[in-house]
């Protein structure tokens, strides 16, 4: 089983430089385009933060680009939401998240949530893709509800074939960051819980815009870097620096995996700075965005 794991695409109504200069319809474009001649791939994964306006027209452009990938290889693709994600319009464009190569909803399995989440199950050649949904609205951080967690544990209940990979976007590990602790799930223990001893065997996550392997108790947790831009930790400490260049990962999974191949557009801007947050900037995210606020 080989999945292409993207994220963090942050796609708007207009296909044109978001504030910051970078056009995010271009770097997924981009993306795909350098990836023409992967063709060994049995599903694509996207991890949340697919618009970054939550507008309806965003969903849409993502949608049809990605199809257009997946319909040439045969292959569904995966969607979950994130912090920038609008529930209401991810479900009109997206429906379950779980789209065949044709675009029609293949979740055998959908969530019944009073708060509209978007938690999907489906199955791809016998390996189980769950989706959750980490997003609290208004919010940077990630939490993930008592609803989705007991409904979790209900479909952990019957093991799959091969296996059960998890799909959320706020990452249940960090780096000793200060901004990813603040942002990032907020209450990992509770998932440990749900999943110990059941046939989970992978996370993969998005949010953080650069790449991380970890583990969550025993099971890997895998975090891709972002298609619209990348996070150069080189920066001082306390500061936050993003920089162009298009990412994604080729994950492998079977006997020897989950193996992590990342992938990089050929981007002639690859490396120049989209925006850098000072420690005054970074703390006010923080302070509006974080837990706790």
């Amino acid at each position: 089983m080989r999945v292409l794991h993207l994220s963090d695409t942050h796609l708007d109504r207009r296909d044109a430089p978001n504030k910051h200069g970078v056009n995010a319809t271009q770097s997924l474009r981009r993306m795909l385009a350098d990836l023409r001649h992967l063709r060994a791939v049995d599903t694509i994964v996207v991890s949340g933060d697919i618009a970054d306006d939550g507008s309806p027209e965003a969903y849409v452009a993502a949608r049809d680009i990605v199809r257009e990938f997946a319909a040439e290889r045969n292959v569904p693709v995966i969607y979950s939401t994130g912090n920038h994600d609008e529930r209401q319009a991810f479900a009109k464009v997206l429906g379950s998240g779980h789209l065949d190569p044709d675009g029609s909803d293949r979740a055998d399995t959908l969530i019944a949530s009073d708060e509209a989440e978007r938690a999907a199950v489906s199955l791809v050649d016998g390996h189980r893709f769950i989706t959750l949904d980490s997003l609290v609205p208004g919010k940077g951080y990630g939490h993930l509800s008592r609803t989705q967690l007991d409904w979790l544990r209900d479909v952990l209940g019957t093991p799959a074939p091969h296996g059960t990979v998890l799909v959320f976007h706020h990452p249940p590990i960090t780096l000793d960051v200060e901004v990813q602790q603040a942002l990032g799930l907020q209450n990992p223990s509770e998932l440990v819980d749900t999943i110990r001893g059941s046939d989970v065997r992978l996370i993969l996550c998005g949010h953080f815009h650069l790449q991380i392997f970890g583990f969550l108790e025993t099971v890997p947790v895998w975090v891709t870097p972002g298609v619209v831009s990348r996070v150069d930790l080189t920066a001082a400490p306390r500061t936050e620096r993003a920089v162009r260049g298009a990412s994604a990962t080729l994950v492998q999974l079977g006997a020897h995996g989950p193996l992590f191949h990342t992938l990089h557009a050929r981007d002639p801007q690859a490396g120049e700075t989209v925006y850098e947050l000072d420690e005054q900037h970074l703390r006010s995210v923080i302070d509006e965005l974080g837990a706790g606020t």
